[in-house]
């Protein structure tokens, strides 16, 4: 498959983003040590050292009830202002679920968090696939294809909203009438109001994105598969005289060498919990197969796939940080703009990523615009001190509380 590429895509660099570990576990289900917290003050300095690092985006993920060997979790909304609170250039995207929020009571949310933030607040929409999650809310349950039908109506109110005054629309689910929200979102050159980025594998999903969404974010996927799911939004946003960006999950286990990375990633798969992996195998697995054509997301997804639950093992962001560049160059030739990231050990990872693999990146992303007849645009780039080793490991160090498995039973 042969997907169009916009030039664009070649003389803008890439940005990058992190998944905030807001839930509590990591972000393997796997009992191997992850020097990670879900508090807050950990991921407080996680912030500031993302983006000192040259990460542009956090991710909040969003979360009601325990699931895949996380029973502890912050809620998005309110995490995010802390995030961006605590930092002063970072982006910080908060995921919401339509059925559970109203995107009127979103819109007010998200520009109060704009204007607290200076311009730096945006969200992820999330269609959702744990049934438990509506049912024992006393929420409806909507079969797969459905759901993407609401969260279309949702995102086109939520825009209206953002931009216009008297917005109206007229929906199956979500119906408006001249409606003003007062202020608008902050001002800022080349951003008609806050990011909107929204996910999924399915052909559904596919088409929503391509129609209402400003950013497609992708679970990780091989190379062949992402050019497919890029394709199928593509074919959608160009029948609708738009023109998405596209975003690609991936864990990323940077190391020495490729076989002292690959050591690690069989070390979290053999320690995998394999109970918690199983129970979430089945939740998601049975959500995929929903879909018309069986092309959901984890429909194809091994067991080894789900110990990072959104399939980041597949990206294969794994071995030396010039094999892992090469590899980040591979997908943004496929039309990949934004990486999100995640990491066994966060703050110490972030920091080495910033300081190894990015500046290997961004030389190789300056070959790749010379060779499409272009150049990168350098500008774009974000100036950042950068983080040490150092730094890094005392930022760790200082917010992991007490009883943290990385801390307890650690002798002198």
């Amino acid at each position: 498959m042969t997907t169009t590429v916009p030039a664009s895509t070649f003389e803008t660099p890439l940005k990058f983003a992190y998944w905030v570990p807001n839930v509590s576990g990591g972000l393997v289900v796997s009992t191997i040590e992850q020097r990670t917290d879900w508090q807050l003050p950990y991921n407080s300095r996680l912030a500031q050292v993302a983006e000192n690092s040259g990460f542009e985006y956090a991710l909040t993920q969003t979360r009601y009830a325990a699931s895949y060997g996380a029973d502890k979790q912050h809620e998005a909304s309110a995490f995010s202002l802390a995030l961006l609170g605590a930092t002063e250039r970072l982006k910080v995207i908060a995921a919401f679920h339509p059925g559970m929020w109203h995107p009127g009571v979103l819109a007010k949310w998200l520009i109060t968090a704009d204007h607290l933030s200076g311009g730096r607040a945006a969200v992820n929409i999330v269609s959702g696939w744990l049934k438990d999650e509506f049912v024992k809310f006393g929420l409806p349950w909507l079969e797969h294809d459905e759901r993407y039908v609401r969260t279309e109506e949702f995102i086109s109110a939520l825009r209206g909203l953002l931009t216009e005054n008297g917005y109206s629309q007229d929906g199956t689910y979500y119906s408006i009438d001249d409606f003003t929200l007062s202020p608008k979102p902050v001002d800022v050159p080349g951003r008609p109001h806050p990011e909107i980025f929204f996910g999924g594998n399915s052909t559904a999903a596919q088409g929503t994105a391509g129609r209402v969404a400003d950013w497609y974010f992708s679970n990780g996927r091989t190379l062949e598969g992402y050019e497919e799911n890029v394709a199928g939004v593509l074919a959608s946003a160009q029948e609708a005289g738009r023109a998405p960006k596209f975003g690609l999950n991936g864990f990323v286990i940077a190391r020495e060498s490729r076989k002292e990375a690959e050591e690690t990633l069989r070390e979290i798969v053999a320690k995998a919990h394999r109970p918690a992996v199983e129970g979430f195998r089945q939740s998601v697995q049975e959500a995929g197969a929903s879909t018309k054509d069986g092309k959901g997301m984890w429909a194809g997804s091994s067991f080894e796939d789900l110990v990072q639950y959104n399939d980041g093992f597949k990206t294969q962001l794994i071995g030396t940080s010039e094999e892992i560049a090469d590899r980040i160059i591979e997908y943004k030739k496929v039309g990949v703009n934004l990486l999100l990231t995640c990491y066994l050990h966060f703050t110490e990872e972030t920091a080495a990523f910033g300081r190894d693999v990015l500046p290997i990146v961004r030389e190789k992303e300056k070959d790749l615009a010379r060779a499409r007849g272009t150049e990168l645009n350098t500008d774009l780039i974000p100036v950042v001190p950068g983080v040490s080793a150092e730094e890094a490991a005392a930022a760790t160090a200082e917010t992991l509380p007490e009883d943290h498995p990385s801390k307890v039973g650690v002798s002198a």
